[in-house]
């Protein structure tokens, strides 16, 4: 996201703040905007998300020292994706806010998200030139259908926990502070299952193997990411499910070399073409098309085919071709081409010497 603001802006801190500086902020910053003290309010939840991937970048040194000297692109550029719901961000920070400030305790397990995946994918040059679609065969685990992710049974429920009330933590007093701590008997899902499905074994998550089809637009590049929202593993408790990724790994082409959305290739003419001109076949991602050499052409020299080239992914405009021609010199010669070469070598000859003999005239000055 382009517009994001600075993240020691967003926590009101300086670039040197240290750990504990941070995250006294961030308390301050999340009990200000917590969603329990703030219902139905958009702008809130806005600063309570931004508040909380400000100090989960922050918080880590890694991604700090990263952020300190690349800015966003310096974590982004790592697949960081930031927190898609306020319960991720409970969950990833429960030690923090929640019950430590007293409000914000749920009862029940909380909706997670699932997990995004990675899936890398080669394709050849053509198909990467033209597009392409491809059928994926995916292990993942998936909601169970017969118990519709749930972990009971048909006719059976989940039941509420007795030692925690359904909540998943067990408080503990510390002096001032009360602790929460994940229960112990429900392993802080707040509910018990009693008639585990036998489909799942009460997990309510299956593995599968799956047919996915994805679709390659033309114009793609080594590395492209193709992004398949909600193809990745599935969420629990009723959160959404991860993404797929899919990484492209194109491979490299006989006759075409590639510079951005421009193709580069060559063609060899004879030095007889090259002296006077005339056509050659120049090969395309279609078929061959003719192209005029103009006399005099020196090896080497590049011709610009406009609208030849790649695609731009999501646009209707095309790269160029750049042909670069090759003189080829013959190694094999019949006695009367070497007559021929000899005539005109003596002719070249006779052409250039006045020229020659004039010029070191001028130089002794005579």
């Amino acid at each position: 996201m382009a517009d994001k603001r600075d993240y020691y802006e967003v926590l009101g801190v300086s670039r040197d703040a240290g750990q504990e500086e941070i995250k006294k902020a961030y308390r301050k910053m999340a009990l200000k905007y917590h969603p329990d003290r703030n219902p139905d309010d958009a702008q809130a939840e806005t600063m309570f998300k931004e508040a909380a991937e400000a100090y989960e970048v922050l918080s880590n040194p890694e991604k700090r020292q990263r952020y300190d000297h690349l800015g966003h692109a310096g974590v982004d550029a790592n697949g960081y994706q930031g927190f898609r719901t306020t319960e991720d961000i409970f969950d990833s920070f429960a030690d923090i806010f929640g019950d430590f400030f007293g409000f914000g305790s749920r009862r029940g397990p909380r909706p997670r998200s699932g997990a995004d995946l990675r899936y890398n994918l080669t394709i050849s040059f053509r198909e990467a030139a033209k597009g392409t679609e491809v059928d994926l065969e995916l292990p993942k685990r998936e909601q169970c259908d017969r118990c519709t992710g749930q972990g009971s049974e048909p006719g059976h429920s989940p039941q509420t926990c007795s030692h925690c009330g359904g909540s998943g933590q067990m408080h503990h007093s510390q002096g001032f502070f009360r602790v929460a701590m994940p229960c112990t008997a429900c392993q802080g899902q707040g509910m018990i299952i009693t008639h585990p499905c036998r489909e799942c074994r009460g997990r309510g998550i299956v593995q599968v193997t799956r047919q996915i089809k994805v679709r390659v637009p033309a114009g793609v590049d080594n590395g492209s990411r193709l992004r398949l929202r909600g193809e990745g593993e599935p969420g629990e408790h009723g959160g959404p499910a991860g993404d797929l990724y899919v990484v492209l790994f194109v491979e490299e082409d006989e006759i075409f070399k590639r510079q951005g959305q421009d193709l580069v290739t060559q063609v060899e003419i004879s030095f007889i073409q090259a002296a006077l001109g005339g056509k050659v076949e120049v090969p395309t991602l279609d078929e061959p098309i003719s192209m005029e050499i103009p006399k005099g052409t020196q090896s080497g020299k590049v011709f610009q085919l406009s609208g030849l080239g790649l695609p731009y992914p999501g646009g209707g405009q095309k790269g160029e071709l750049l042909v670069q021609v090759q003189v080829k010199t013959p190694t094999k010669l019949t006695k009367k081409q070497e007559e021929l070469l000899r005539e005109f070598e003596q002719i070249e000859k006779e052409k250039t010497g006045p020229k020659v003999k004039r010029f070191f005239r001028k130089v002794m000055g005579e």
